[in-house]
């Protein structure tokens, strides 16, 4: 029952995978390798699709022509945008079957391989380092089981704490605290 016939000494498992699989009822089979002529020498209209979105002095020479499929080419410029070293403008055009008619599908800004691009994110908690974190002045921190009196409020004893505060005055001359 089987279309090929079983060779003498071969697994049924290596000869299964050497087999191309059947090809499913309706599923299309895309091409894409070579692109579509008509619209690879669609240079122009690519160029002028994306001098919609950016002047032109942004646009730099055409780079490639790359094929996404049947009748769908990409076409990429080089970036002449401040900040944007080593970016790439796209364009995507398709057309429709047996049409001379260019279609403008998609237009942007990639980064390419040689691209500047921002460090990928890291949350707070993971990059906060020992380091970073200050370390409180042994100076100023009170010592263990006693606590520091509050300015301008009495002791057990009834009297001010003797501080910058007690002989201090204000512009019109008045006592601070007073």
């Amino acid at each position: 029952m089987t279309a090929e016939p079983e060779v003498p000494g071969t697994p049924v498992q290596e000869q299964a995978a050497k087999t191309p699989p059947k090809r499913k009822a309706g599923v299309p089979v895309w091409r894409t390798g070579k692109p579509d002529a008509f619209l690879a020498a669609s240079v122009d209209a690519a160029r002028a699709a994306v001098e919609g979105i950016t002047p032109s002095a942004t646009i730099g020479p055409h780079l490639a022509a790359k094929s996404e499929g049947d009748r769908l080419v990409t076409h990429l410029f080089e970036s002449r945008l401040p900040g944007y070293a080593g970016w790439q403008w796209y364009a995507v055009l398709t057309r429709n079957s047996r049409s001379k008619v260019v279609t403008v599908n998609e237009l942007g800004l990639l980064p390419s391989e040689d691209s500047i691009l921002a460090p990928e994110w890291v949350p707070w908690a993971e990059r906060v380092r020992p380091e970073d974190q200050q370390e409180e002045p042994e100076a100023a921190a009170p010592e263990p089981g006693t606590e520091a009196p509050a300015a301008g409020i009495p002791d057990a004893d009834g009297r001010e704490p003797a501080g910058e505060s007690a002989g201090t005055t204000d512009d019109d001359g008045a006592r601070a605290g007073a």
